[in-house]
């Protein structure tokens, strides 16, 4: 969370600055709806690169998919988990907003900011708070059953598996296009989204295909389709030859550990 009591008291953080800067920049229009979702994008990829709790959140979300799938939790389990944990990042993104909104007008202190500071926080701790409650709720059988298999089911349900790692894929490649401030979420930068994403399914399909009797077949197929997803955004000029690479290695070997871990 961004605020804590008595934040109101300092001068307004770096939002404003921010803003008046962006203002000046020459954005295109924002009457697409490709930019519309690269604005929303956009503000994701702010606030995981700016707010270090929302780093947290977004690790613990994480660890909290990943636990989900190893003790096969069933969809109604992985509803209120998700439902929690995205309430929780909602929260932050909202506490965030807000503070950089009132950062932008407001330049004395004034009791009532400190109050939405406050409030907005509030939330946040609340969100957490039920966060934890269905975490323990979900969790605590689950992890005190020895008995129950672990990696069996995940074994038994490649489908899933394949939802993790592309879900993984897409995390790792907004976080490290936030930690490199390179590109925008959907356009450009390091590494190429399109062809992570591609190239872990390639490599999905491939280990899950193992047994078929036509395997190379649909591997081979798999790779074509990832590599003309990779090459059209080198031929558009979006990416580079080493940014659309590097997006290939990373879900390559996103897929392959996942897969390696728990398939």
């Amino acid at each position: 969370m961004t605020s804590t009591p008595g934040s109101a008291d300092r001068p307004p953080g770096p939002f404003a600055r921010l803003f008046r800067r962006a203002s000046h920049q020459g954005l295109p229009s924002q009457g697409s709806l490709r930019w519309s979702f690269n604005w929303a994008f956009e503000g994701i990829v702010y606030v995981l690169r700016t707010q270090r709790n929302m780093q947290i959140h977004i690790g613990v979300a994480l660890i909290a998919l990943l636990m989900g799938l190893v003790l096969d939790f069933s969809r109604l389990e992985l509803v209120a988990v998700m439902g929690a944990v995205s309430l929780v990042l909602v929260a932050e993104m909202m506490n965030t907003a807000i503070e950089a909104a009132i950062d932008a007008v407001v330049t004395t202190y004034h009791p009532l900011v400190k109050i939405a500071k406050d409030v907005a926080a509030g939330a946040v701790l609340v969100a957490t708070v039920n966060a934890l409650a269905v975490a323990y709720f979900v969790f605590y059988d689950r992890l005190t059953d020895g008995g129950h298999d672990l990696l069996g089911s995940v074994r038994r349900s490649p489908t899933h598996l394949v939802v993790v790692v592309m879900i993984v894929t897409v995390i790792a490649v907004i976080a490290i296009k936030a930690w490199t401030g390179r590109g925008t979420p959907l356009r450009g930068g390091l590494p190429s989204g399109h062809a992570a994403s591609a190239f872990a399914a390639w490599a999905s399909i491939t280990i899950i295909a193992e047994p078929l009797n036509h395997a190379v077949l649909v591997s081979t197929l798999a790779f074509l389709m990832a590599l003309l997803v990779a090459q059209s955004r080198v031929e558009a000029g979006i990416h580079s030859l080493v940014e659309t690479v590097a997006g290939a290695v990373l879900g390559t070997c996103v897929a392959i550990v996942i897969f390696q871990l728990w398939g």
